[in-house]
């Protein structure tokens, strides 16, 4: 809905069409699929530009490729970001392949606050050419790579939730918001007289998924898994809880009989401990080291004096709109990513992806797949060189 929203009122002056996609089938509490009535919101917009419209449905490959993955992720017990691995899986891949092979279009536009380094007018000199899938491109193929930057609002900048898409895909995007603040959007978008959509809610939820009671909407797709809430300090049990996968480093923990504030520090799924502190800045939730999994570049090779000196500075973030921390990244052979801080952060959490930025400029990013020890274990006395690991997959 978002895309559909950005690329008809600010594409001016190119042929463009309107495309809905239906990634999740669901009901209100009135019983009226929520799908149906984005649907009609984007209808709607379509027909006051008098341009076409067509709907596409990836429920299937939503439920497969993010849905699964998200259920999956929860049960190793790290904390997915199901909008990145959206974007990688649906919107840039099969629904750009769906807009190129199928209605042909030389382009897709989206309404991310986001921009590139190549001018919409470049997107549309390009050929449109299926490349071979494999493990590694033609190396003797000589393209000059388009890089993500952020937006002019950086306060919207959605870079964070584009880290993992292709260089094909980049390459074919346009994101016509990206020069543009949200408040001059709403403007534009008011005087258009768009005022159903203006009214619209911000998805703040899962990705297409929407805002649901976590825990109850969780524990319809995975078995509960009792286990007890314990006390990091003293290893008292403090109270027990249906499953570890229904926490997240950092988030409060409700516990029944508990009056005051306790807050998630860490997790062990071999015993079902959901280990908890008493305040929400203890030591055992900060971090300073961190490991990812392979890193996606978009660029998509590694920067050249990451290469050049397998260490290279740079900052990064791992959830969206906090600030950017600087950072020292340190490449190993097999393409994961070691990330030292210069100074602790707060409930850095298994799961999620470190986004690196190298000024304006979204780099790619990778994984938390390791964690270095906390600042309460280092207090401990426990050896620095010990750091948590993810279940590997």
């Amino acid at each position: 809905m978002k895309g559909l929203r950005s690329m008809t009122v600010v594409l001016v002056g190119y042929q463009v069409m309107g495309v809905f996609m239906k990634n999740w089938d669901s009901v209100d509490e009135h019983g009226i699929c929520t799908s149906d009535r984005d649907c009609d919101d984007a209808y709607k917009v379509c027909q006051k530009l008098d341009i076409p419209f067509h709907q596409v449905s990836y429920v299937k490959e939503y439920w497969h490729d993010v849905f699964s993955y998200l259920l999956n992720e929860y049960e190793k017990g790290r904390t997915p970001n199901p909008d990145i691995i959206c974007n990688k899986h649906l919107k840039f891949n099969y629904f750009i392949r769906y807009a190129l092979d199928k209605l042909g279009a030389d382009a897709i536009a989206t309404g991310h606050y986001a921009r590139t380094s190549q001018e919409d007018e470049e997107v549309f000199h390009q050929r449109h050419v299926e490349r071979p899938e494999g493990l590694f491109r033609n190396r003797f193929e000589v393209r000059n790579a388009v890089k993500l930057l952020q937006s002019a609002d950086h306060v919207k900048d959605q870079t964070f939730f584009l880290s993992q898409i292709s260089q094909d895909a980049l390459r074919r995007t346009i994101f016509p918001l990206g020069g543009l603040t949200k408040d001059f959007v709403k403007k534009m978008a008011a005087e258009a007289g768009f005022q159903h959509v203006l009214t619209k809610k911000e998805s703040m939820g899962i990705c297409f998924i929407g805002e649901r009671d976590f825990e109850n909407f969780i524990l319809e797709y995975l078995e509960p898994r009792p286990g007890k809430f314990i006390s990091i300090e003293d290893g008292k049990v403090m109270g027990s809880h249906r499953g570890w996968f229904l926490f997240t480093l950092g988030q409060r923990a409700r516990i029944g009989g508990q009056r005051d504030a306790w807050f998630v520090v860490d997790k062990d799924i071999s015993s079902g401990t959901v280990f908890v502190a008493p305040t929400t800045c203890h030591p055992a939730l900060y971090r300073e080291l961190l490991r990812t999994d392979r890193a996606h570049w978009i660029t998509e090779e590694p920067p050249e004096q990451l290469v050049r000196e397998k260490m290279m500075p740079c900052s990064f973030r791992f959830q969206h709109q906090m600030p950017l921390v600087p950072c020292m990244l340190t490449l190993n052979q097999d393409g994961t990513v070691w990330v030292t801080l210069e100074k602790p952060l707060r409930a850095m959490t298994l799961g999620q992806f470190a986004v690196f930025y190298k000024g304006g400029e979204c780099l790619g990013s990778g994984k938390i797949m390791r964690l270095g020890p906390s600042l309460y274990t280092l207090q401990q006395g426990q050896k620095r060189e010990q750091p948590a690991e993810a279940t590997t997959t």
